[in-house]
């Protein structure tokens, strides 16, 4: 009689749900993947202990370092909802890059973090599909990460997500906020949906509250409520860098807080924004949200984007070419004060 052949052994790791070979596996396919976004300045293979990347920035004499860290929120759980992780990758990467386009930085290297309770090798590839797309796109080396897998910390078919961003800006370039005076104009540049931000209100607002589905079809939206839920994060940094030397005085990333709060983040202290809520039509889904949730007017722009996700601060006597070049629109302007922002009446 023939013996059996005994059934392999189960780590011990992997039965207390950490599964090490699997994640081996999956790491081991992402060189073609990474190199794909990598430039000369890339040295190195990827999965060593550290990303390198060759500090050479010609062109630059005062070369400074700008980094942001950053993640998605609650939109990750649309993203499991829809079970589509591709978008919330570009979103984490984008997001990150505008918040150090504020300064005047352009992105050199990007670095992801995904936790989860179990590996799932399909939404592991969708996410690295997301990082890599919009790092190319941006022009951005994907130069490593860290997965880790952790049972018990995350419900079943979730995960977290978080992203740190390094860039360079000359320091005769960078946008700090001070040359803004009062008489200057404030460009809004539309937002795609919600971007990252105000996730638990709207989910509590749509879902909860008003009991809506995820294939809802609200009035004004062209998508299902859970694809336009899903809109990615826009990036506007290679628009912002088109634009002339010295345009920009200074720029702000509608992110938490909405306008009310990170307009502030770059005034000088004699300034005040005044934002004129007429000047630009708020999107449906927006309307949609302030209508179900009885949101009051102030906490509306201080927690949602409200169709605006990057504002820039120029003289009067350019805001014809800003607008022409990024087909933006006149938002508010710029009034002597506290470094408040406030909404008009």
């Amino acid at each position: 009689m023939a013996k059996k052949t005994p059934a392999p052994r189960i780590k011990a790791y992997a039965a207390a749900g950490v599964d090490v070979d699997l994640g081996n596996k999956l790491k081991g396919g992402l060189q073609s993947k990474l190199a794909a976004t990598h430039s000369a300045n890339v040295l190195g293979k990827v999965g060593g202990f550290g990303g390198l990347y060759r500090a050479n920035f010609p062109g630059l004499k005062d070369p400074v370092l700008v980094s942001s860290v950053d993640g998605v929120g609650t939109k990750l759980k649309i993203a499991f909802a829809l079970d589509r992780h591709d978008t919330v990758g570009a979103d984490l990467v984008n997001h990150c890059i505008n918040d150090i386009a504020v300064v005047g930085a352009q992105p050199l290297f990007f670095l992801d973090y995904i936790g989860a309770g179990k590996l799932d090798p399909r939404v592991f590839h969708q996410l690295i599909k997301g990082f890599t797309q919009a790092c190319r796109a941006a022009g951005c080396a994907l130069i490593g990460g860290e997965t880790a897998q952790m049972p018990g910390m995350y419900a079943p078919g979730e995960y977290d997500l978080a992203g740190t961003i390094v860039g360079v800006v000359d320091r005769t370039k960078m946008l700090d906020g001070s040359r803004i005076r009062p008489g200057d104009a404030i460009i809004g540049l539309a937002s795609d949906g919600l971007h990252t931000n105000g996730y638990s209100l709207a989910r509590k607002i749509l879902f909860e509250q008003a009991g809506l589905k995820l294939d809802a079809k609200l009035p004004g939206l062209k998508l299902p409520l859970g694809r336009e839920l899903l809109r990615v994060h826009r990036n506007y940094q290679p628009l912002m860098a088109s634009l002339p030397p010295k345009m920009l005085k200074g720029a702000a990333h509608i992110t938490g807080g909405g306008l009310l709060d990170n307009l502030p983040r770059i005034l000088p202290g004699t300034c005040d924004a005044v934002i004129d809520p007429r000047s630009w039509k708020v999107p449906a889904l927006f309307e949609h949200l302030n209508r179900l949730g009885e949101v009051p007017r102030d906490e509306q722009y201080q927690v949602f984007n409200m169709g605006i996700g990057m504002t820039l601060v120029v003289a009067a006597r350019d805001v014809a070419e800003c607008l022409r070049l990024t087909r933006g629109r006149v938002i508010g302007r710029i009034e002597a004060g506290r470094g408040r922002c406030r909404i008009e009446d």
